[in-house]
């Protein structure tokens, strides 16, 4: 484990300790879930037995009222063991976060959504679309929702839709040609028209079950339109923090890993361990001093988001810097500590190589790195 401790509190040190005990079994499913291509079903219903499915979600509705910090550790801590079961699951909880800070629905509406994920139901947003690519990109949704009396008429096919397997609650964009504008609508997986296509077939993060929805004349209820319109945020979201707290997760498990291997390996030509060598402390050293400096980027700007809600227009432009940075850290720091194990870390047993193409997933997620770079070069030049 990593000695240098961001908690906050002694209450969120023993929550995560809680945590690590319900998730001890993760670790030992991923071979087979990744070779198998299946879905980490059984890890998801340990973290709903444990309550984390609800973190995110308010007390008042039965929730934990978690913090963005909370949230963060715990979404670390779970990538230490699966990092696509913590990918996965973060979608759920950062959605819930956003629609508690933004508390834009219909109030009627909302406390059934939150009803329902107290009883756990699980949802996510679904948006990425085939020609349109990220709606981070800005393209215009080909899901189309077409008013009729009383309700909706819903058509469209939706991809990476995270959870796919177990959603219950589907969180759709949509364009509404009658007001020309995009809107986002809530629909139930057990509605008429509504199937999952299981398309999802990556050498990364295969666990997350990622496949498309599909949406044939689906109709629902007026008070389904939960969003009236929703235009991509251009600095970036807090709870989209849960990206690089995954990839960070990943990275200190093969930081781990590293580490047992030069105090176990002795080959005959050495008098002791692989870790006694000047080159395997400096490629040891340089891990700690990444995973650290990530760690700090990471849970500072996290912390400063809760303490300083006067300055969070300011904070909330290095969310873009902060997935970028971590996630290339996580990336810098697998591979040195598949330099540490050597050819070893290819073999098919060994998690390394299955942690090298996990982090490479994170390069994928929003925002993408050009588009940082493009803003921060912008916010210099131009503000």
């Amino acid at each position: 484990m990593i000695r240098l401790s961001f908690y906050q509190t002694s209450e969120q040190k023993k929550y995560i300790e809680e945590l690590g005990i319900a998730i001890k079994n993760f670790a030992a499913r991923e071979a087979e879930l990744d070779e198998t291509g299946d879905f980490p079903f059984e890890n998801i219903k340990e973290l709903k037995n444990f309550g984390y499915t609800t973190l995110t979600l308010p007390k008042q509705y039965g929730g934990r009222g978690g913090s963005l910090y909370d949230f963060l550790l715990g979404q670390e801590r779970i990538a230490m063991e699966s990092g696509a079961t913590a990918l996965s699951i973060g979608w759920h909880l950062g959605s819930l976060l956003e629609i508690n800070s933004k508390q834009s629905w219909d109030k009627e509406v909302l406390e059934e959504f939150y009803k329902e994920v107290a009883n756990g139901a699980l949802t996510n947003r679904a948006a990425t679309e085939p020609k349109t690519g990220s709606p981070t990109r800005g393209g215009r949704p080909e899901t189309i929702a077409v008013k009729e009396e009383g309700g909706w008429r819903i058509n469209g096919r939706k991809s990476f839709t995270t959870l796919s397997p177990i959603l219950d609650l589907f969180l759709v964009s949509a364009w509404v040609p009658e007001t020309e504008n995009i809107g986002w609508f809530m629909i139930h997986r057990d509605t008429a028209g509504v199937r999952i296509e299981e398309t999802w077939n990556m050498i990364a993060m295969q666990g997350t079950g990622s496949h498309d929805l599909v949406l044939e004349d689906v109709w629902i209820d007026n008070k389904y339109y939960i969003e009236k319109m929703r235009a991509p945020a251009k600095t970036g979201a807090p709870w989209l923090l849960h990206i690089p707290a995954c990839y960070i997760g990943i990275a200190a498990s093969a930081r781990n890993e590293a580490i047992a291997f030069a105090k176990e390996y002795s080959p005959n030509s050495l008098p002791g361990p692989i870790a006694e060598l000047p080159n395997i402390q400096r490629t040891i050293g340089e891990i700690e001093l990444e995973l650290s400096q990530a760690r700090h980027y990471l849970y500072s700007v996290a912390e400063k988001w809760e303490t300083k809600p006067e300055e969070r227009e300011e904070i909330a432009k290095e969310f873009g810097a902060v997935k970028m940075a971590v996630t290339n850290a996580a990336l810098s720091i697998v591979d040195k500590a598949m330099r540490v194990v050597g050819a070893k870390s290819l073999q098919r047993s060994n998690p390394l190589q299955r942690h090298y193409r996990n982090v490479r997933a994170g390069l994928h997620n929003p925002p993408m790195d050009d588009a940082t770079i493009s803003l921060l070069a912008k916010r210099v030049l131009f503000e």
